[in-house]
């Protein structure tokens, strides 16, 4: 059990001697990663240190060249993200991946649609909108989300903060195992930033571990329980953040200085 009273088992979702190539450059180059139930594990690395590549292979948006996802240490093949999201892997992208003009609900469902029963959903795709519209502002509500009136508003005019709460909400419902956060604050404001930190925290205490990629060394250090430094295409090291500064994670990232039992 670590200090923040995760327990460390085996790897809910690990990855060993990930390879990717594109032509002549490795984005990759035999990287590890393990993330343990119920943590919050966040992933930092300087630009073009393959951290994305990574991400991406864990979320099925990459197929790697070479090396082995597990998920529950059995061995797992992801084709798209659409087979990851089947195994419970739910990843909010910077970009959130909503759309603007659909409603909260709409967006909430996006590809996943309920269908009403019997004959009106089945022959006639018909769609149960009000069960949509139940769940989504249950799962808002069950996060502290319902600052948000209407269920049925579209997301263009929500603040940047509630739109990532809503791709939050997205995920938290339909990410059974594991939910992947692409630079969540990146764009938002001291107090909308706030908010989705709290978030992501009210989701960790909901027993869904949490992978989160982020650039913003305050937010790192204060949310994660572990911190994996990934540098020229591998895992560099995993840090305790209670045991490190954030000088010493910008020195690993960097290469100003090598962790501990790590060769030079």
């Amino acid at each position: 059990m670590d200090q923040k009273g995760v327990v460390m088992t085996e790897p809910l979702l690990s990855a060993r001697n990930l390879v990717k190539r594109y032509g002549r450059v490795t984005a990759m180059d035999h990287a590890d990663f393990d993330l343990y139930p119920g943590e919050i594990l966040a992933v930092i690395g300087d630009n073009g240190a393959g951290k994305s590549s990574l991400i991406k292979a864990i979320s099925g948006a990459v197929k790697p060249d070479e090396g082995e996802i597990r998920l529950d240490g059995r061995p797992v093949s992801f084709d798209s993200p659409l087979d990851a999201r089947k195994m419970g892997i739910e990843t909010v992208y910077q970009t959130l991946a909503l759309s603007p003009a659909l409603s909260i609900s709409d967006n909430m469902f996006m590809g996943r649609e309920i269908r009403k029963p019997g004959f009106m959903g089945k022959w006639l795709g018909m769609l149960d909108k009000k069960a949509m519209d139940d769940f989504a502002r249950a799962k808002l509500t069950e996060l502290g989300l319902m600052t948000i009136q209407n269920i049925g508003q579209p997301v263009e005019t929500l603040s940047g903060g509630q739109r990532q709460g809503v791709a939050v909400a997205r995920a938290a419902a339909f990410g059974s195992r594991v939910i992947i956060l692409d630079e969540p604050t990146a764009a938002l404001g001291v107090k909308e930033s706030r908010r989705v930190l709290d978030l992501i925290l009210d989701v960790r205490s909901r027993g869904i571990p949490i992978v989160l990629i982020s650039h913003n060394m305050p937010h790192v250090f204060e949310v994660a329980d572990r911190i994996h430094i990934h540098r020229l295409g591998k895992r560099l090291c995993v840090i305790n953040p209670k045991e490190h500064s954030m000088s010493d994670a910008v020195a690993y990232m960097t290469g100003a200085r090598v962790p501990e039992g790590v060769a030079a």
